[in-house]
């Protein structure tokens, strides 16, 4: 459910005891520790004007009430990027009880830097040591105790994705948030010659009596000010008082930059930097391996020119093999236990009831439905999500984005842009929004067009139930290579097309990590579970209409106009067309009705022959590949308005519609040339 950010937030406070802000960079596991505490049951909201959310849930302890609020990944706070903005807006304006930051035990100097902002804000604070089991693996020996006196705040050590150490995390949290004990560190402090502009303008701020919009401390004001922070002079020159002190500041920016030869903001991060550093050789030692950990290695081997291809080609393959005999072989299986001990009594049941009349007949189409959404979710879906949540877990993506960096490049992006791009073969409305790590809207446009262009796993249920299934193996690789070279031609033209250049690529690499059987499976459940809630009542409710048109002999009047493009052009019956355009709801649907309309029109040899009855195999190779390159789905075209704006969304829906019908019909005039 999405919600204003301020009523969202304010709801969570007045429905819990206390509340948590959950805050970390995007690759440290902070979502699995918020899934293991939470359950995954969420509320979205957003800030206006922005489209990255913030993820809300509630859970208990020992019969206490919790609200926590997922902030955006991102490894500073600041006004510089929409997720850095809202993370802060987030905080800022939230009023946590407690934040929780959720640190990478195996880069602590690299993530020191947003928890030390954190402490500038003076706000209560907990440290998750995460990934712990990865940093005792690497030999890596951290002094736990002295990082909490140091950093002065509860340290816990976790492992997220195993639920480990999350008791210890929520009790220290409760701890802090009933107290309100604010951070005590020991002597933490930047240069003196940063100290001592620091302190100038604290001074200045408390003598004239100014204070923070939200309490921030003096040395946090100071510092934003100092930073040149935007936002914060734009909130704070509106206030009376303010602009002896704004004028100090600019001040004594220009003597940093006068003594150092580099901006004030950029003297400050510096700084941080160095004091996380200094921290993380204060708490860490590392005791070399014998050889480098698996995880290190098995990176190595996946980013490597050499040995990265061939890797990724493998685990591609595998992919396809595993669809292709899992998915096939279980889709008979439930279709012909569906057919032989269900259908029959409950149709014979119906007909003895009510008749064997136009009605009935229509009612019959709801368990075909049924059976069609049985045989698509379970083995091509369902399977699908299974393969993606274990990539996912293990870190293989983060592997995949820098081994295609160079590739990228000549299609207007960078590697970074491959992580949302690889995450659309799972759904591409997630997708669409990981288009925020994206710094140029030229290169969000140009991603968001390319990822509706990637088989989601309902096109892939569409490739492998219609054209796999029926024409074998070798024709749905063929398709794959189609969509692939017209993924490719459609980025190198757009690339030329749109004005502007892609930027280069800056992330930080991640060992493997052994995936945890029990995340991958949650994580599996929580996206099937959405295809079934969502796409089964859409399901049944277009079966009965779509049978209730073909019993009455409405449906073919009602797809005649689809005619000159569908049949004409594309070679195919013109009941496709009706279900292509269904196919716009949920793109499960371009096969599950189609299965549902050949089921009726007297297939009984089960889901091997059911299509055959309304298509051939040339014909169904044309619809797939139509099928997986046209603007997936409603979800999708929401998700594109939200995070581009409608005028793009139109513009790359026409775009993609009128390449599919494009391609579709050469496709298929070349087969009935050469076939």
């Amino acid at each position: 459910m999405q919600l204003s950010c301020h009523s969202a937030l304010s709801k969570l406070h007045g429905d819990t005891d206390f509340t948590v802000a959950l805050a970390g960079n995007p690759n440290v596991g902070k979502s699995s520790i918020f899934n293991s505490l939470t359950g995954m049951g969420v509320e979205t909201a957003n800030y206006p004007g922005t489209s990255v959310d913030i993820h809300m849930a509630t859970t208990s302890l020992n019969g206490t009430r919790i609200g926590i609020f997922d902030l955006p990944g991102t490894y500073a706070l600041g006004a510089v990027s929409e997720d850095q903005w809202v993370a802060r807006k987030g905080v800022l304006e939230g009023r946590p009880d407690v934040v929780v930051i959720v640190l990478d035990a195996t880069n602590l100097t690299r993530n020191l830097y947003m928890a030390l902002q954190f402490l500038e804000l003076g706000y209560p604070i907990v440290i998750a040591l995460n990934i712990y089991d990865l940093a005792e693996r690497e030999g890596r020996e951290i002094d736990v105790e002295r990082l909490s006196r140091l950093l002065g705040v509860p340290v816990v050590p976790t492992i997220g994705n195993r639920g480990e150490g999350l008791q210890e995390l929520v009790n220290a949290a409760a701890e802090v948030a009933r107290s309100r004990r604010r951070p005590a560190p020991e002597k933490l402090a930047f240069g003196q010659d940063i100290e001592s502009q620091v302190g100038e303008l604290a001074a200045a701020i408390e003598s004239a009596g100014l204070e923070d919009p939200h309490g921030l401390p003096r040395r946090a004001m100071a510092l934003m000010l100092l930073e040149n922070d935007s936002e914060y002079i734009e909130l704070v020159a509106e206030k009376e008082g303010w602009q002896p002190v704004l004028d100090l500041a600019a001040r004594l920016r220009g003597r940093i930059e006068a003594e150092h030869g580099q901006p004030a903001a950029i003297r400050i991060a510096g700084e941080r930097h160095a004091l996380a550093g200094f921290i993380a050789e204060e708490v860490e030692r590392v005791q070399p391996a014998a050889k480098p950990p698996w995880g290190e290695r098995f990176c190595r081997l996946t980013t490597g020119p050499v040995s990265g291809v061939p890797v990724l080609m493998g685990v591609l393959a595998f992919i396809f093999v595993l669809m292709y005999f899992i998915g096939n072989n279980l889709a008979n299986l439930l279709s012909n236990i569906w057919e032989g001990y269900l259908v029959p009594p409950l149709q014979s049941g119906l007909f003895s009831l009510l008749g064997e009349n136009a009605l009935t007949r229509s009612l019959m189409w709801v368990p075909q439905g049924f059976e069609a959404a049985l045989t698509v979710g379970i083995p091509f879906v369902l399977v699908f999500y299974l393969v993606l949540a274990f990539l996912e877990d293990t870190g293989y993506l983060n592997s995949v984005a820098f081994l295609t960096d160079s590739v990228m490049h000549r299609i207007g992006l960078h590697g970074r842009a491959m992580i949302p791009i690889v995450a659309g073969a799972g759904c591409n409305v997630p997708a669409i929004i990981g288009t925020r790590v994206l710094t140029t809207r030229r290169e969000r446009l140009l991603a968001g067009t390319l990822i509706v262009m990637v088989p989601c796993s309902a096109r892939t249920a569409v490739i492998f139930g219609a054209v796999a299934f029926y024409a074998g193996w070798q024709a749905a690789l063929a398709l794959y290579g189609i969509v692939l070279a017209v993924w490719i031609l459609a980025g190198l033209g757009l690339n030329r097309i749109m004005p502007g250049k892609s930027t280069g690529l800056v992330m930080e690499m991640f060992s493997f990590r052994r995936p945890h059987m029990k995340t991958v499976l949650k994580k599996t459940w929580f996206r099937f579970k959405g295809f079934v809630f969502m796409a089964v009542p859409i399901l049944i409710v277009g079966s009965l209409g779509l049978g209730a048109l073909y019993e009455t002999g409405y449906l073919f009047d009602l797809v005649r106009p689809l005619s000159p493009v569908v049949e004409t052009w594309m070679g195919l019956p013109p009941v496709a067309g009706l279900a292509l355009v269904m196919g716009v709801l949920r793109k499960e649907l371009a096969l599950q009705l189609l299965i549902t309309l050949a089921i009726a029109m007297g297939a009984t040899a089960g889901v091997a022959h059911n299509l055959n009855v309304i298509m051939s195999n040339s014909q169904l190779f044309v619809y797939a590949l139509v099928t997986a390159i046209y603007i997936p789905c409603a979800a999708t075209i929401t998700a594109l308005g939200k995070e581009l704006g409608w005028k793009g969304t139109a513009a790359i829906s026409a775009f993609t519609i009128v390449l599919a019908v494009l391609v579709g019909g050469i496709a298929s005039h070349l087969i009935s040339i050469f076939a």
